[in-house]
């Protein structure tokens, strides 16, 4: 019997080390989630995201914002729309809901910035970048 090996054992070698890499990579990827749902910028996010839902006048007043952007972004140009918006945009920046919410949600996107310049770094190309998606 021959002690040499085929291409048949190097391609099972080559798997099962890919296999490794990849077991190795999705235990740090949930050590990372891990520590990053530990973090106080995460725990923030949540507890903001969870006033903000809980909050009815909050949610109605961030609905008919929405609603009057849909409303322009079909009609066209509309100055009484606008002027709805403007005033609206002031009473969203007014809330204190909202605005820990979106601060909240600012920290915690650059927490995730943060994250991604680190990893591109160290594959030597950017992480998270868009590939433009679709498939056709």
């Amino acid at each position: 019997m021959s002690d040499a090996q085929g291409p048949d054992d190097a391609t099972e070698r080559v798997a099962d080390a890919d296999e490794t890499v990849e077991e190795n990579v999705e235990a740090a990827l949930r050590e990372f989630l891990d520590i990053l749902g530990e973090s106080e910028t995460y725990r923030r996010f949540v507890a903001a995201d969870e006033a903000l839902q809980a909050d009815d006048d909050a949610m109605a007043l961030l609905r008919e914002y929405q609603q009057k952007q849909r409303q322009l972004r079909r009609g066209g140009f509309d100055e009484s729309v606008m002027e709805e918006l403007k005033g609206l945009q002031s009473e969203l920046s007014a809330n204190e809901t909202i605005q820990r919410q979106q601060a909240a949600q600012a920290d915690m996107v650059e927490l995730l910035r943060r994250t991604n310049d680190i990893i591109s770094e160290e594959i030597d190309e950017e992480f998270a970048r868009s590939t433009g998606g679709g498939c056709c």
